[in-house]
C-alpha cells in the first residue's frame, strides 16, 4: 500500500543533503522503536519540485512525496503519526494525504526509480558500490530482494532483475548521509516475476538503504 504526501513549504531554503532530516520525520510518524534495527520492509521517495539554489533547495511550490510498505499497519502507524503532527522539518508540512491501493501488476515489468539504487559489498576490508552498468548488478538486486522476500514468507522462484541500461536517463547518482558518500544508480529497472513478487518490490523497494529513502520505485 503507498501514501502519496502533498506538502506545503513556508518559502525557507531546505539544505540539499537533508535526507536524515527526512528520515527522522519517517521514524517520528512511525513511531522509532517499530522499526528500528529492523530490516526495512518499507520504502519512500525523494521529495520532488525543488529548484537548487547555492546548495539549497528552494520548494516554491511545494513539494511530494510517497511511503509504501508490505504490511498495511506500518501505513496506519504513518497516518495516525502524521495526523497527530503533520510538521516535517525546515518549513515543511503535510497538507493533504491519498491512498493509493496495491495496484495489479501482473502486465507490468519495467519500473522508473523514484530515489537512487544503492548496491554494496564488503569485499575483504573494504565496502564495493556497485552501479547500473556491473553486469553483476541484476543478481545482487535479486540477492538483497530475496532476503527481504524471506522475511515476509514469500518465494519465488521465476524471479529476475536487471537494470534498463539502455534507457537515456540512467547515470550515477551520490548521496551524503551521515558523512557517509553513497554512490548510487539512478536507472529504471525490469522485473520478471510473480505479480504478488512485483508488488512486493514496488511496496519495499530494491538494492540497500531502503530505510533511509533508497531504491524507492514506481
Amino acid at each position: 500500500m503507498r501514501i502519496h504526501f502533498k506538502i506545503q513549504s513556508n518559502g525557507q531554503p531546505i539544505p540539499f543533503n537533508h535526507q536524515h532530516m527526512l528520515v527522522g520525520t519517517i521514524h517520528k510518524w512511525l513511531g522509532w522503536n517499530s522499526q528500528h534495527g529492523k530490516v526495512s520492509l518499507f520504502s519512500f521517495s525523494w521529495l520532488t519540485g525543488g529548484k537548487r539554489k547555492n546548495d539549497m533547495l528552494h520548494f516554491e511550490h511545494g513539494s511530494s512525496f510517497f511511503f509504501s510498505a508490505f504490511d498495511e499497519e506500518i501505513v496506519k502507524k504513518m497516518i495516525s503519526g502524521i495526523q497527530q503532527d503533520p510538521s516535517m522539518f525546515d518549513g515543511l508540512k503535510v497538507v493533504e494525504l491519498v491512498i493509493q491501493e496495491n495496484p495489479d501488476l501482473s502486465t507490468v515489468s519495467n519500473f522508473q526509480v523514484a530515489s537512487p539504487i544503492l548496491i554494496k559489498r564488503r569485499v575483504d576490508d573494504r565496502i564495493d558500490h556497485i552501479l547500473y552498468d556491473n553486469p553483476n548488478a541484476g543478481e545482487y538486486l535479486k540477492e538483497t530482494l530475496q532476503t527481504r522476500m524471506k522475511q515476509a514468507g514469500l518465494v519465488d522462484q521465476s524471479l529476475e532483475i536487471h537494470f534498463d541500461n539502455s534507457s537515456p536517463y540512467a547515470k550515477r547518482k551520490n548521496l551524503v548521509y551521515n558523512n557517509v558518500n553513497n554512490i548510487c544508480s539512478w536507472c529504471p529497472v525490469i522485473i520478471n516475476a510473480k505479480p504478488e513478487t512485483k508488488l512486493f518490490a514496488w511496496n519495499v523497494g530494491l538494492g540497500n538503504s531502503t530505510g533511509i529513502g533508497l531504491g524507492a520505485i514506481r
